[in-house]
């Protein structure tokens, strides 16, 4: 599991970022594949991307001049959050990655929360009402003048975006002022946090996880648990990366269907088919 899980992350980054001609000349490639979304964070201006973020392009039809229902985008997120859930986040969405591997380098004492979890996990929701959508509303109020989650926090646009634009072209980095310092103080501060908290990005600022996690309890992509079958151990939970016990799995919006929970099951009560599915597999 972890080792089909890791090759999925990087051949999803690899084809929905793979665009090598931007990264080696420091343009964003505009062809018609832009006009398509990604299920995960893909960041527009990001020299290899080849498609569009749906959390940017859900700004992007807000911001415009007379309010509209965005029903293009509302329809993407309702169909690829009642199929998969936040299954996107854990299985293929590029900046989950890198904070997974940072998550492995060998050093401070690990951590599954921070402190004040219960109250930081709805850190998200917050970033998605005022960032996403109310900063995006008011745009030609005067508050953003641009997206306002892409130019004031997004890191996975910082890293993926802005440092390989500005490494492939120096008219843009004759251009740097603070706002750039300001995103990159958060691309670093979540970076070094990743190195100690699993996935802190994820679990307390990221919109998109927002919207995908309503649809946990209820999407097709479930983690099975047959509670009649389990001993109550413990076990999944000790491995649960953001520490959730046999009952919250797969529906807490807080899962990223991410596979630990079963591997570490002994008596094989968890699973992403239920047993009667997996019987009618077998005949």
């Amino acid at each position: 599991m972890k080792k089909l899980r890791l090759g999925v992350q990087v051949l999803y980054t690899i084809l929905t970022n793979g665009y090598v001609y931007g990264f080696l000349h420091g343009k964003i490639y505009q062809g018609k594949l832009k006009y398509v979304c990604v299920p995960g964070l893909n960041c527009y201006s990001c020299p290899g991307a080849i498609a569009s973020c749906p959390i940017g392009a859900l700004q992007a039809l807000l911001n415009q001049r007379g309010f509209t229902v965005p029903f293009a985008v509302l329809g993407f997120f309702f169909l690829f959050g009642s199929v998969l859930g936040r299954f996107v986040c854990g299985w293929l969405c590029p900046f989950g990655l890198a904070q997974d591997l940072l998550h492995k380098i060998p050093v401070f004492k690990k951590r599954k929360r921070l402190p004040m979890h219960h109250i930081l996990k709805y850190g998200k929701y917050l970033v998605l009402v005022f960032l996403v959508c109310v900063g995006s509303m008011f745009l030609f109020g005067g508050f953003a003048k641009f997206p306002a989650f892409c130019k004031y926090l997004c890191p996975s646009g910082t890293l993926l975006g802005a440092l390989p634009l500005l490494g492939g072209n120096s008219l843009l980095r004759s251009q740097i002022g603070a706002l750039f310092f300001w995103k990159l103080g958060i691309l670093i501060a979540v970076m070094i946090l990743s190195v100690k908290v699993y996935r802190p990005f994820c679990q307390y600022l990221c919109p998109l996880g927002a919207i995908y996690g309503w649809f946990n309890r209820f999407s097709l992509v479930q983690v099975h648990w047959e509670e009649t079958q389990c001993s109550f151990c413990g076990a999944c939970q000790r491995a649960c990366p953001v520490g959730l016990s046999a009952k919250e799995i797969s529906r807490s919006p807080e899962c990223i269907r991410c596979g630990k929970c079963i591997e570490a099951c002994p008596r094989e009560c968890l699973g992403f088919l239920a047993r009667k599915e997996k019987t009618e597999i077998q005949k």
